[in-house]
């Protein structure tokens, strides 16, 4: 670990704060309060029970657990809704499918916090889709490894590389193998970023059909926001204690200690910390805070925040930096990672991006950086949504996203196969 500290620099410890943040989503003055500390003590961890027996098949829709296991070892949870709750006549095994994919520090139980017509899966089932839901490794359903235990530091050997060369090929086969079908693809924050990272190496884009991005993540340079300088002063005296686990869980007392001593700077309001790191959320129903708490945040590597944290340090899409000249041509075979070319993205792969004025995260001037790799893209292949009030969570938890954002995203892919 002492390679990970050595390079870990200021706008790494911002980015892990706002990641860090970003999952506690509270919603009015007494949110963080019930937030964040809540969750680590506070709140009785249900026990742990599928997402198709806890948030699926208790409203009445199909549901099917399955598990794929990468070719690292890593054995992922995996959900599959394969029909609405009225099942359309003719519809046969001909529904189009379609793989969700949820952003760092949470699973694939963030699409269901709120009630089945207003969450995504169940509203493209209902619109006859064949869904299937991911779960990154590392995340409470996706805790196994064919020989190693999540004890030991090697189980948290990755970063977000291993998401694009392992994880979401080895899901795309699976559900490829099962439908015999091209999959249109949903992608939220990181779901986006390892989603354009493998387009641009030429995965995926064979069994695509199309892709939707929500909040797109690909460049982090320009996140600035109030708190910035105060996360990343208060966050160089904890890189020891926190930056020493191959785990980086959110629930764990290190982490939960790293925020005390930054609520506690002179000037920190953290009652309103989410509104100032990540945007204001427009449309979140404080209704869902509770759920959440029970539910996430989930765990990560150290070594994946480490890497999310270089793309905002060195404004560029890359592999992992080992902080050597030496190690990185060991692991690459040259002296600095290798980049991830956007503009090898097919031209011809129909693309949604959906982006929000308030996110601070996802933030504009970042995704006009991505969409300036799409310069050359087919223009009839891509469409593009921006959405003045929108903030990151907002994609995923708003009350309104159905009528605002997956009524768009349900169009697109209905006029690929159209």
């Amino acid at each position: 670990m002492a390679l990970v500290r050595g390079f870990l620099g200021l706008a790494a410890a911002f980015c892990v704060l706002v990641v860090l943040v970003l999952v506690v989503h509270p919603h009015r003055a007494d949110g963080f309060s019930r937030g964040f500390f809540a969750a680590s003590k506070g709140v009785v961890i249900p026990p742990l029970a599928g997402i198709c027996a806890t948030s699926v098949i208790v409203h009445d829709y199909k549901c099917q657990e399955h598990e794929v296991t990468t070719q690292d070892g890593y054995i992922l949870s995996l959900q599959r809704i394969p029909e609405g709750r009225v099942v359309r006549n003719g519809a046969g095994n001909k529904r189009q499918p379609v793989l969700i994919q949820h952003g760092v520090l949470v699973d694939g139980m963030t699409w269901f916090l709120n009630p089945p017509e207003q969450n995504l899966p169940m509203i493209l089932a209902d619109n006859g889709f064949d869904v299937w839901i991911a779960n990154t490794r590392g995340t409470r359903f996706s805790r196994r490894h064919t020989s190693l235990d999540p004890s030991i530091p090697d189980f948290w050997d990755w970063s977000w590389d291993e998401l694009v060369s392992f994880d979401i090929p080895a899901i795309f086969d699976f559900v490829y193998g099962q439908t015999g079908q091209k999959i249109d693809y949903v992608g939220h924050s990181l779901g986006t970023l390892i989603a354009l990272a493998s387009f641009s190496e030429g995965k995926l884009v064979n069994q695509m059909k199309s892709a939707a991005l929500l909040s797109p993540i690909a460049y982090l340079s320009h996140m600035n926001t109030a708190l910035g300088v105060v996360a990343a002063k208060a966050f160089v005296g904890e890189i020891t204690t926190i930056f020493g686990l191959a785990e980086f869980d959110p629930k764990g007392e290190p982490v939960g200690n790293f925020l005390k001593s930054l609520c506690a700077h002179p000037g920190v309001d953290c009652y309103d910390l989410l509104s100032a790191l990540t945007g204001k959320n427009c449309c979140l129903n404080s209704s869902t805070i509770d759920l959440f708490l029970m539910n996430e945040p989930q765990s990560t590597s150290t070594k994946n925040m480490v890497h999310l944290a270089q793309t905002v340090r060195d404004g560029i899409l890359a592999k992992y930096n080992y902080g050597r000249p030496d190690y990185n041509v060991m692991h690459y075979g040259e002296a600095t990672p290798p980049i991830y070319n956007l503009s090898n993205i097919p031209h011809d792969l129909p693309l949604f991006v959906s982006y929000g004025g308030q996110d601070a995260l996802s933030d504009v001037g970042d995704v006009m950086l991505l969409l300036d790799s799409f310069k050359f893209h087919d223009v009839d292949k891509l469409s593009v949504q921006f959405i003045k009030d929108y903030a990151h969570a907002d994609f995923i938890m708003g009350v309104n996203a159905k009528a605002i954002v997956y009524n768009q995203v349900v169009a697109f892919f209905k006029r690929q196969y159209s």
